[in-house]
């Protein structure tokens, strides 16, 4: 018997998409739904799984690496990459899964908490989509767009430009002090924010004016450039990404302060 199936991967999976112990999830599939149920989830299944991308974790059931059928893989971001795979898994995606609430209306937000001061350590641009980076002391942010000189703001990147929080991507310092020297393409690194903190809010950094939209999740694209390894590290401490209402000069030692 192998020592990995498709049930034991699919209840390891479910565990680590929510936080609990392997143990602790049953199998079966009644027993799993119901267990799911008591605690307000429902696994959904994904059509045409092997097409979909989600900026956050779900559950692909893939190719076992010694052929003896399919085994779960947790996957995450925009393209996906797996971040836990218990039983080595191909890339081709047979199925899906989400891990969904039953009834989003009645599930709380976070508890707001204070993002904190910040000071900018980095500066960084990219003329184009994969160029390699460059570190700078000061840049010109344009409202609606980015800063000048990068991919972003000229429409080059490789994601869509102009798009709500397209503007302006931020790191902790932390973080990177944590991982060391990778290629993480985030404009901005700042020490002393809570930058998950700042998810729809607005704050001034150095001259400038901006309001945080969404976490910068890491993906598959990020995670390649970086030869691989970064993809679940950077899973929810990817940064943030902002738009910048108010344009202006910013500078390395300028102050980020919440609104």
């Amino acid at each position: 018997m192998p020592a990995h199936t498709e049930r034991s991967t699919l209840a390891a999976c479910v565990a680590t998409v929510i936080g609990v112990p392997t143990a602790d999830v049953p199998l079966g599939d009644d027993e799993l739904r119901y267990w799911l149920g008591g605690r307000g989830l429902g696994l959904a299944p994904i059509g045409n799984a092997s097409a979909f991308s989600w900026a956050g974790p779900w559950i692909a059931l893939r190719p076992a690496a010694d052929g003896s059928g399919a085994r779960a893989a947790v996957m995450f971001g925009v393209p996906s990459g797996a971040i836990f795979d218990p039983a080595g898994t191909g890339d081709e995606v047979l199925a899906g899964f989400l891990v969904a609430a039953l009834d989003v209306s009645v599930w709380e937000p976070p508890s707001a908490r204070a993002p904190g001061e910040g000071v900018v350590e980095g500066l960084v641009l990219a003329p184009d989509a994969e160029a390699p980076v460059r570190h700078v002391e000061e840049a010109v942010a344009v409202p609606g767009r980015g800063l000048e000189g990068d991919r972003y703001e000229q429409g080059r990147g490789t994601f869509a430009s102009g798009r709500v929080g397209s503007a302006l991507t931020l790191i902790e310092a932390t973080v990177l002090d944590e991982l060391g020297p990778i290629d993480h393409r985030r404009n901005v690194v700042v020490r002393g924010t809570d930058l998950n903190a700042l998810v729809g809010r607005e704050f001034a950094l150095g001259e400038l004016r901006c309001r945080g939209s969404r976490l910068c999740e890491p993906c598959l694209h990020l995670d390649k450039l970086n030869d691989g390894g970064v993809l679940r590290p950077l899973v929810h401490r990817g940064g943030l990404r902002a738009d910048i209402l108010t344009g202006g000069t910013v500078r390395l030692g300028d102050v980020l302060l919440p609104a």
